[in-house]
């Protein structure tokens, strides 16, 4: 019976050091991957959990550069209804805001790379809108408007594919959409800039034409013909530029 009572007395004495004992065991158990290759229960976890990163896209600048697309249509709608003065109104508040945003966001540190994709994105919505609008209405030559719509066709295609190529796994429709996720900055070139400026001047004069008492079609000849020129090198510039498009890692 002595030797029975002492075998139960060292079961029960090792049954109560396994619990402590399991604890330790449990903080240093290894857990082995797919590919045989032996990580603590840390580096495992650090190894599933990805990290992606969100930026703050409600800024004072962006809004600023939000109200700018939601102008562009309601320029081409008064276009097209002949009401030039409320529509050279809308143009030149587009035209403020848009160099508003921009200082706003360096003088504050508020950019985001939403920010570099919506504000081009505005002044192209802007530029398309008018060139359909006023090619439409005959006061912009046919040949001009296919060239200028060709150039923003092709980078609308290109910004497409970026977009879809560098945002981070999981690829799916709803995260495509979720700008707070940055995958691609687009910078745009020197000439590119420009372009905007002497695009955006020549549907400019073009809305304001009706409202001059003089004869411009000579200066807007030559613009037209300038602006020509610069868009197709402006396009030429984002396909040869390494820096044009940088795409976040």
């Amino acid at each position: 019976m002595n030797g029975q009572e002492a075998d139960k007395l060292e079961s029960h004495s090792s049954a109560q050091e396994q619990p402590a004992n399991s604890k330790p065991d449990r903080l240093r158990k290894e857990c082995i991957n797919k590919g045989g290759q032996v990580k603590t229960n840390s580096q495992a976890k650090s190894a599933t959990t990805e990290a992606i990163v969100h930026e703050d896209i409600y800024t004072i600048p962006n809004f600023l550069t939000l109200t700018r697309l939601v102008a562009a249509p309601i320029v081409g709608y008064l276009v097209l209804h002949d009401s030039h003065a409320w529509a050279v109104g809308l143009f030149a508040y587009a035209g403020i805001t848009d160099l508003l945003d921009g200082w706003i966001a360096r003088r504050w540190n508020r950019k985001t790379v939403v920010g570099t994709i919506i504000d081009p994105m505005a002044d192209k919505a802007l530029m398309t809108i008018l060139t359909v609008c006023l090619a439409a209405k005959g006061a912009l030559p046919l040949w001009v408007a296919t060239i200028v719509l060709g150039r923003d066709v092709g980078l609308g295609i290109a910004a497409i594919y970026y977009r879809w190529i560098s945002l981070p796994p999981p690829k799916t429709f709803r995260r495509y959409w979720d700008f707070s996720l940055p995958s691609a900055e687009v910078r745009p070139t020197t000439i590119s800039k420009y372009n905007t400026f002497l695009q955006l001047g020549l549907v400019g004069l073009t809305t304001a034409a009706p409202l001059v008492h003089a004869d411009i079609s000579s200066m807007l000849a030559i613009l037209q013909y300038t602006v020509a020129a610069t868009t197709v090198w402006s396009g030429a510039s984002y396909i040869f530029s390494r820096d044009a498009v940088k795409i976040l890692k």
